[in-house]
């Protein structure tokens, strides 16, 4: 996505769907606007009384349609349901209007491509909300700048009933694919996936494993039927690999030491060594330590990233783009699933 024009203040937004998760972007944009990073010009819901409570939580106007706003914002969170997703942005887009839209960015990749291409004409910024991006585990490990040969990735949930219009892969899966995308930096050359209704007519437990042009591989577990939470990823490099745990904000470093450099050079040395009762023990051959995590709110730190984009002219983290890449692949998978006799897509 090409830079737009900055506005060198701070921007004027508003929150289109004030449901689930926008209520969440409501509070944040009223807290960055307490500290002066952007002005909260309103919220537009068409249960204005359901909303209405957000709005007076920091004294705006709540409003069922958007050009009812007193005043016009700069830029939009929009978090309707994703079958609008194309109807509320691509008009906001080609007027100029900068817009960060929640996962997935539309109900199609034919549709994200429009919202792309509005973006384009309209000069305006349009960032996708693939909020663990922003997750302060993902931030450590991609200060590490590590090479994936192998990921493995599990995201569990309970059934919560609030995305039952989709199965699980664009449900969480899709929040993973970004991930495995951004780490490995290219399209998937191969996906075989398989997945399995439970409670609805859709897919409720899915896996996919992804074969990429450089040899990586990515394996892929989602499931809302889950009496657990889980969200953990590993990341296997050359010499080192990283276990995640997003809920307890954690993440472990594993590199391989100087000892394994010198059994690789003479493996037959080695093991007559540990033939000969040497004491050797795998933990001899790496060292483990924990990276560094900042305190910080994922969302938070996504919408102060699309307001920076906005207010400075610059490419969002997740752009418009990454958000149909995302999107694109999980059609893929879904169409792996639908490909097996007897199983839900």
């Amino acid at each position: 996505m090409a830079p737009t024009r900055p506005l060198h203040r701070a921007p004027k937004v508003a929150v289109v769907g004030v449901g689930g998760f926008g209520r969440h972007h409501a509070r944040i944009y009223g807290e960055l606007m307490a500290l002066g990073e952007c002005r909260l010009v309103g919220l537009v819901d068409r249960d204005v009384e359901k909303a209405r409570p957000h709005a007076d939580a920091w004294g705006v106007p709540v409003v069922a349609r958007l050009e009812d706003l007193p005043e016009a914002p700069d830029a939009v969170t929009v978090a309707v349901p994703t079958v609008f997703h194309r109807t509320v942005a691509e008009p906001l887009l080609r007027r100029g209007v900068h817009c960060l839209v929640e996962k997935p960015i539309a109900a199609t990749s034919d549709e994200a491509r429009l919202l792309v291409e509005a973006a384009r004409a309209g000069g305006a910024v349009l960032a996708v909300g693939h909020v663990e991006r922003f997750n302060p585990v993902m931030t450590a490990v991609e200060r590490l700048g590590m090479k994936p040969r192998f990921l493995e990735v599990h995201r569990l949930a309970p059934y919560t009933f609030r995305s039952a219009d989709v199965g699980v892969v664009m449900d969480l899966m899709i929040h993973d694919l970004d991930i495995v995308l951004h780490l490995v930096g290219e399209e998937p050359s191969g996906v075989d996936a398989v997945g399995v209704p439970v409670i609805g007519p859709r897919e409720d437990i899915a896996n996919a494993r992804l074969q990429f042009p450089s040899g990586a591989v990515a394996n892929v577990t989602a499931s809302r039927v889950s009496l657990t939470k889980m969200r953990k990823v590993r990341v296997f490099g050359p010499d080192a690999y990283v276990s995640l745990d997003y809920d307890k904000r954690q993440a472990v470093l594993v590199r391989t030491t100087d000892k394994l450099d010198a059994v690789r050079r003479d493996p037959k040395a080695a093991a007559a060594a540990a033939a000969a009762g040497s004491g050797l023990a795998f933990t001899d051959f790496v060292r483990s330590e924990f990276l560094t995590i900042d305190e910080a709110e994922p969302l938070k730190e996504e919408l102060r990233s699309f307001l920076a984009a906005v207010r400075d002219g610059t490419a969002p983290r997740v752009p418009g783009e990454q958000g149909a890449r995302a999107l694109t692949l999980a059609e893929r998978i879904l169409a792996s699933i639908g490909s097996r006799p007897g199983v839900a897509g």
